[in-house]
C-alpha cells in the first residue's frame, strides 16, 4: 500500500513556481532604485530634522567645560522671529513679492521656449542645449567658481562704469521708459512697474527656466501627431489647436512645473529669506535656535503656498484617458 502511495506521488505532475507578475517585479525594481535614498533619509536627514524641531523649541546655553545644555522655552523662538528681530518679516515679504513675480514668469518662458524648440527648426538640439547650459554654470561646484572669480567681477564693474552701458546698473528699461509707450493705453502704473520689474529680471529668469523648458518639451512631445493631424483636415487655426489641444494636453505638466519652480525659487540660495536665515544661523546669542525657527516658519509658509498653487491649478488640468 504504501509503495503504491508513493509511486503515485513520484508519479503526479510537480507545482509549477509562482511567477510574479510584471507589475510586481517593476514594483519591486522601483523599490530597490529608491533604496540608497530611503536608507539616507531614515539614518542622516530624519536625525537632522528631528534635531532642528527640538533645537526651535529650545535655547542653548554653553558650559564651562565646552559642552552645551538645551533649556525648552516653548514658542519663544518663533516669536522673537516675528515680534523681536527686525530683518525677518521685512526679508520674508520681499523674497515672497519678488517670488510671485518670478514663479509665473519662469513658468510662461519656459512654455514659449519649448513651444518653439519644439517646431521642426534647423540647429533644433543646439539651441536646446544653448537653454539648458545655464543651469548647469549656475549650480555647484561652477557656481562657487564663479562666485569667487575676480576676473569676472572686475569685468562687470567696468561695464557698468562705461559710458555705453551706464544704464546697466539701473536695470535694462526703467518705468519712465514704459510710461511713453503704455501713453496711449489705459494702463496702471502698477502693472507698467511689474513689467519693468520682470524685464529687467529677464537675465535670472532665463537661467532658471532651463529644467521646466525640458519637461515642457517632453510633455509636447508626448501628444499624438495624429491629434494635431485631425485639427489640420477640420481647418483649426494655429491659435485654436493651441487653446484646444495643446494647452489641455500639458496642463498636468505645467501643474508639475509649477510645484518644481516654486520649490526651486523659494530654496535657491539667491533667495533673500534663505540668505537673511543663514545670516542669523552664524550670529551670536542663539543665532542657531532662532535661525531653526525662521526656517521652520518658513518651511510651513511654503507648504501653504504648493498646496494653494496645486488646488488651483489642479481644478483645471485634464488627463487624458488611456482606456
Amino acid at each position: 500500500m504504501n509503495a503504491e502511495i508513493n509511486k503515485s506521488l513520484k508519479n503526479a505532475p510537480a507545482k509549477k513556481k509562482k511567477v510574479a507578475s510584471l507589475d510586481k517585479r517593476k514594483a519591486r525594481s522601483g523599490w530597490l532604485f529608491i533604496l540608497p535614498f530611503i536608507i539616507g533619509f531614515v539614518f542622516i536627514y530624519l536625525p537632522i530634522i528631528f534635531n532642528s524641531i527640538k533645537f526651535s523649541f529650545n535655547h542653548v546655553i554653553i558650559q564651562t567645560n565646552g559642552g552645551y545644555k538645551l533649556e525648552f522655552v516653548g514658542f519663544q523662538n518663533y516669536s522673537d522671529a516675528f515680534l523681536v528681530d527686525t530683518g525677518f518679516r521685512p526679508a520674508l515679504t520681499a523674497g515672497l513679492s519678488q517670488l510671485v513675480l518670478d514663479i509665473p514668469a519662469i513658468v510662461l518662458f519656459s512654455l514659449f521656449i519649448a513651444i518653439i524648440l519644439n517646431q521642426k527648426i534647423l540647429g533644433r538640439a543646439a539651441f536646446r542645449a544653448i537653454f539648458f547650459i545655464p543651469v548647469i554654470l549656475t549650480t555647484g561646484l561652477i557656481s562657487q567658481i564663479d562666485t569667487n572669480n575676480l576676473m569676472l567681477q572686475h569685468m562687470t564693474e567696468d561695464s557698468i562704469n562705461t559710458g555705453a552701458a551706464s544704464n546697466t546698473g539701473q536695470g535694462i528699461i526703467s518705468a519712465q521708459q514704459l510710461e511713453g509707450l503704455f501713453r496711449n493705453m489705459v494702463v496702471g502704473g502698477g502693472f507698467v512697474d511689474t513689467v519693468v520689474k520682470i524685464v529687467n529680471n529677464i537675465f535670472d529668469i532665463v537661467n532658471r527656466c532651463g529644467v521646466q523648458m525640458l519637461i515642457f518639451l517632453a510633455g509636447l512631445q508626448s501628444i499624438s501627431p495624429a491629434i494635431y493631424e485631425s485639427c489640420q483636415i477640420d481647418g483649426a487655426s494655429g491659435w485654436e489647436t493651441f487653446w484646444k489641444v495643446t494647452f489641455p494636453m500639458i496642463s498636468p505638466i505645467i501643474l508639475v512645473n509649477v510645484v518644481y519652480t516654486i520649490i526651486d525659487a523659494f530654496t535657491s540660495a539667491s533667495n533673500k529669506v534663505m540668505q537673511y536665515i543663514s545670516s542669523v544661523y552664524d550670529s551670536p546669542n542663539n543665532g542657531s535656535v532662532l535661525s531653526s525657527a525662521m526656517s521652520w516658519t518658513y518651511f510651513l509658509i511654503v507648504i501653504v503656498i504648493i498646496a494653494a498653487a496645486a488646488g488651483i491649478i489642479s481644478s483645471v488640468v485634464f488627463y487624458q484617458r488611456r482606456d
